[in-house]
């Protein structure tokens, strides 16, 4: 009788798409699409969410009363989705219109039972170093799953997306970071290394290890906080959350045997929240996309355990 109640119990639950492993790719992107149109249209109850769920925005506890539930005004054609039925989780890299200003947005889901639980919202509001035109369209490298050869398992993945954080604030080098020579990043729709760009800086066209080799992260004090909320296998993609703290205390680092001297935008406490993906082929990271701001220094993410 227990065997029958609880087969019956299953089947129900799945009749009405509450089954969370029966959340594939397609159903977390539906409802990842739903939670942002509910946002536009500044209306919770067109969201699934849970009586409880927890939701923040730029780490603070706002919930549906504040922040873009109030400004959204359009979401952009640029919509990056990437998803870990496995953990019941969904992400979100694109350009939301808040009242007439395109702004980079980050969003992280996380669904039990087709009900939202948890919603982390990253939005880089008033920073020049955004770039809109960047938000054009997703890059096919990070749409395109991975050939089942050419993927790592789940653990490494995350072991490899770690590393590119220890490069920065412990070895300040690419040594055992295992970067593809290809590899090209963008924060904001800013290409920020391999940059083809003949008016991006000397910084923003060498290749990603290269430009861990020059040593400048010795001005990144910490990367804390590290969390890898979703692990998109099929796809190879790895999402973060972190925060770089910067004490303000680095005057110059040496580069090519000469000392170079720190902008004053880092010669200040300086903390970035940061949503960042991985594209990892082969055991190598060979895209990042990332959406960061400027926080108050050591501000949390208003997730922690």
């Amino acid at each position: 009788m227990a065997l029958l109640a609880s087969l019956a119990v299953a089947a129900v639950s799945t009749a009405n798409g509450e089954n969370t492993a029966s959340c594939d790719r397609r159903c977390l992107q539906g409802i990842a699409e739903r939670y942002l149109a509910a946002l536009v249209a500044h209306d919770p109850a067109k969201a699934p969410l849970a009586p409880n769920a927890r939701i923040t925005e730029n780490g603070q506890r706002l919930g549906t009363e504040h922040g873009l539930w109030k400004t959204a005004a359009a979401n952009s054609k640029f919509r990056l989705y990437f998803a870990d039925p496995e953990q019941g989780a969904v992400g979100f890299i694109g350009q939301v219109i808040e009242n007439d200003s395109p702004v980079p947005v980050s969003l992280r889901l996380k669904v039990v039972n087709g009900q939202v639980t948890e919603a982390e919202t990253i939005v880089a509001r008033n920073t020049s170093f955004a770039k809109p035109a960047g938000f054009a369209a997703p890059l096919p490298i990070l749409l395109a799953p991975v050939k089942a050869a050419d993927r790592s398992a789940r653990d490494a993945m995350v072991r490899i997306a770690d590393s590119y954080f220890t490069g920065l604030d412990t070895d300040h080098s690419g040594m055992n970071v295992p970067f593809d020579p290809k590899c090209q990043r963008r924060e904001d729709g800013n290409v920020t290394a391999n940059s083809s760009d003949p008016k991006a800086s000397p910084m923003q066209k060498l290749g990603c290890k290269a430009q861990f080799d020059t040593g400048f992260s010795v001005i990144v004090t910490k990367v804390r906080d590290r969390r890898y909320p979703i692990v998109d296998v099929e796809r190879g993609l790895v999402f973060a959350q972190v925060f770089f703290d910067h004490t303000g205390t680095v005057a110059s680092f040496r580069m090519d045997g000469k000392d170079v001297e720190v902008p004053a935008d880092f010669r200040r406490p300086k903390t970035l929240q940061i949503g960042e993906l991985f594209k990892i082929e082969q055991g190598r990271i060979r895209q990042i996309e990332a959406v960061l701001l400027d926080v108050p220094y050591g501000m949390k993410s208003g997730w922690d355990k």
